[in-house]
């Protein structure tokens, strides 16, 4: 008798501790929906309502998603939590790896063609465009993708290579190819971008457009010059 009252007690305490549980669960997942979808109304001005933004806004849903995936891949759950970001790939257009870290406060425009790699890491109150890749060159190894500080924009298009880290309050311009690391308050434009504005300041010769190295076309040459040096040793 004494043993199962002693079960008894030991089941309904457990069950108090599940529903504890599940109800600071609940709680933080509604918190997260409601910082969401007030964020997506203070950036974007196209946003009407509540229900708009929770039913129509795929970039609502991707981080949503996110959220969910990177708590199952943190618990060592990786098959679901792989599974469930594909799943909201093919729904939304928005692929983030589970293990990415994002902050509060993120926004996701326009979503469409959005891709966060493994190892990324994203602040508070961080805005990317649709198109937008934060990923790896294939030559690093580890922490393979970038790290952005809190108040970032990254524009429509731009591409954000390698373990490289973008200060905060940065901007990041559309179609931008950035490949190195960018200070605070600084705005990065061009294929590979470069600083043209920081702290509110002009940098110097930010207007060329002319004499900004062509990556495609340096290693055409690098490659005309080997040619080169191969034809004169085969006339050797």
């Amino acid at each position: 008798m004494k043993a199962s009252v002693n079960l008894f007690s030991t089941l309904k305490g457990k069950l108090q501790n599940t529903e504890h549980s599940i109800a600071v669960a609940i709680d933080a997942a509604e918190r997260e929906i409601r910082e969401t979808v007030q964020t997506v109304k203070d950036r974007d001005p196209a946003a009407r309502s509540t229900a708009e933004v929770l039913l129509l806004y795929s970039g609502v849903h991707a981080i949503m998603a996110h959220r969910i995936s990177h708590r199952l891949y943190q618990k060592g759950h990786y098959f679901s939590a792989r599974a469930l970001s594909q799943a909201a790939r093919s729904l939304t257009g928005v692929e983030i790896h589970p293990a990415a870290k994002i902050g509060k406060g993120f926004f996701i425009d326009h979503g469409m063609g959005v891709v966060i790699g493994e190892t990324a890491e994203i602040g508070d109150n961080c805005t990317v465009y649709q198109g937008v890749t934060l990923g790896g060159t294939g030559k690093d190894v580890g922490k393979r993708h970038p790290t952005l500080g809190d108040n970032v924009m990254v524009g429509a298009g731009a591409k954000v290579l390698g373990p490289v880290t973008i200060g905060s309050g940065s901007k990041i311009a559309a179609n931008a190819v950035v490949l190195h690391p960018v200070p605070e308050n600084s705005t990065a434009v061009g294929i590979p971008a470069k600083v043209v504005r920081r702290d509110g300041v002009r940098v110097k010769n930010d207007l060329d457009q002319i004499h900004i190295p062509d990556p495609v076309a340096q290693e055409l040459s690098r490659l005309s010059a080997r040619l080169d040096a191969l034809e004169e040793k085969r006339e050797e």
